[in-house]
C-alpha cells in the first residue's frame, strides 16, 4: 500500500508537537514548569523527650521526633537542599486546656524545637504554625465559649503566640487559624515587639476539608475536636471567596500565602497566583499524602512517579513552592535526576 501524506494540522501543516518530546534533553529544554529542591518546605512534628521517634500510623513514613532527633533530620534535609521546615508540636494531653495557655509558654515544645533547630542550622528557614488547636483541649484553632469559636479573643491570643515564637527564633509566622483580621493584628504585634523582619505566611485560603484527618492524629487534636471547623475555615464550594480572603490578608501585611489543601484546589491556586502575583504556596496536606502512600502500598501506583507528578502539578498551577510531608523523599528523587 503506498504511503500517504499525514493530514495537515490546522493552520500549521508542518507542526509535530512530538518532535519536542522525542528525548530527555529536549523535554527538559522546553519544560514550562520546573520543580527543584528549592521549591520544597518540609512539615515536621516535634514531641517531648529524648531519642523519641513515634511513627504516625495514618501517615506512612512520617514520624513525631524529639528535639534531638528532629535536629538531625533537619540537617539531612538541609544537605538535600530543602530551604525551610514547618514545625508542628504534638504536646502531652495533660498540657492542653480550653484556653490553650501552653501556646504562650516561651519554653513550650514548639519554642524549644525552634531554638534547637536554629542553634544547629541557623541558615535553614523555620516556619511556625500560629493556631491553638495543638494546645487546645477542645481541638479548635481558637478560643471556644458556649460552643462558639470567638474571633477577636482568639486573635489576641494568636498575637501573643506569634511573638513568643519569634522570640524563640522563628523566621516565618504562619497563621492557619482563619480568624478574621488576624494577619494585621499579628503584624502589628510582631513589629511592636521588634520583630519587623519576621515574615507572615498566611493560610489565606484554608478550606474546611476532609483531608486533614491524619494531621490531626499527628498533633493529637482529632479525638478532642468538638464539632467541626466549618464556621471559620472556608466552604469547599467557594472559589471567589478565596480571592477576597487573599486580598484582605495582603492588605493586612501578609508576605506570602498558602492555599490548603493542594490538589483538590488547583483552580483556587491558579486564580490566586494569576490575580495577585505574590509568593503563593500549595500545601499537599496529610490526607493527600496518606492516599498516595496507601495506593503505593497496594502497588496501584508508581510512588516515585506519582509523587513528582503531583508536585509539578502545583508548580504548573502557579505555586511558588510546596509544603509536603514527602519533601525529603522528593528531594532525593530530584537529586538523582
Amino acid at each position: 500500500m503506498p504511503a500517504t501524506s499525514p493530514l495537515p494540522l490546522g493552520r500549521f501543516p508542518h507542526t509535530r508537537l512530538r518532535r519536542n518530546r522525542k528525548s530527555g534533553w529536549t523535554r527538559r529544554l522546553v519544560a514550562e514548569s520546573r520543580l527543584g529542591t528549592d521549591d520544597l518546605i518540609w512539615p515536621v512534628f516535634a514531641v517531648d523527650g529524648e531519642g523519641r521517634c513515634e511513627p504516625v500510623a495514618s501517615m506512612p513514613g512520617v514520624e513525631r521526633l524529639s528535639c534531638d532527633l528532629l535536629v538531625e533530620r533537619v540537617g539531612e534535609a538541609k544537605e538535600l537542599g530543602i530551604p525551610a521546615v514547618a514545625v508542628f508540636p504534638s504536646i502531652d494531653d495533660r498540657l492542653k486546656t480550653e484556653d490553650a495557655r501552653a501556646a504562650l509558654d516561651p519554653d513550650n515544645l514548639i519554642c524549644r524545637a525552634v531554638r534547637a533547630i536554629k542553634a544547629a542550622h541557623p541558615e535553614i528557614g523555620v516556619i511556625c504554625d500560629v493556631a491553638l488547636d495543638p494546645f487546645s483541649s477542645l481541638g479548635h484553632d481558637g478560643i471556644v465559649r458556649d460552643g462558639r469559636v470567638l474571633n477577636d479573643e482568639t486573635v489576641e491570643v494568636l498575637c501573643r503566640q506569634a511573638v513568643v515564637q519569634a522570640q524563640a527564633g522563628c523566621d516565618v509566622a504562619a497563621p492557619s487559624d482563619m480568624m478574621d483580621g488576624r494577619v494585621g493584628a499579628i503584624r502589628a504585634a510582631l513589629d511592636a515587639a521588634g520583630f519587623v523582619d519576621v515574615q507572615i505566611m498566611s493560610y489565606a485560603a484554608k478550606y474546611a476539608s476532609a483531608f486533614y484527618g491524619p494531621f490531626r492524629d499527628a498533633v493529637g487534636s482529632s479525638s478532642r475536636l468538638k464539632g467541626d471547623k466549618k464556621c471559620y475555615q472556608m466552604d469547599p464550594a467557594n472559589g471567589a471567596e478565596a480571592l477576597r480572603e487573599v486580598a484582605l490578608d495582603l492588605d493586612e501585611g501578609a508576605d506570602m500565602l498558602i492555599v490548603k489543601p493542594g490538589l483538590p484546589y488547583l483552580d483556587v491556586l491558579r486564580a490566586v497566583a494569576q490575580r495577585f502575583g505574590v509568593p503563593t504556596f500549595a500545601y499537599q496536606v496529610s490526607g493527600e499524602y496518606a492516599m498516595l502512600k496507601a495506593a503505593v502500598a497496594q502497588s496501584w501506583l508508581d510512588g516515585d512517579a506519582a509523587l513528582l507528578e503531583t508536585l509539578i502539578a502545583f508548580k504548573r498551577a502557579g505555586a511558588t513552592g510546596i509544603l509536603t510531608y514527602a519533601a525529603v523523599e522528593a528531594a532525593r528523587l530530584l537529586k538523582r535526576g
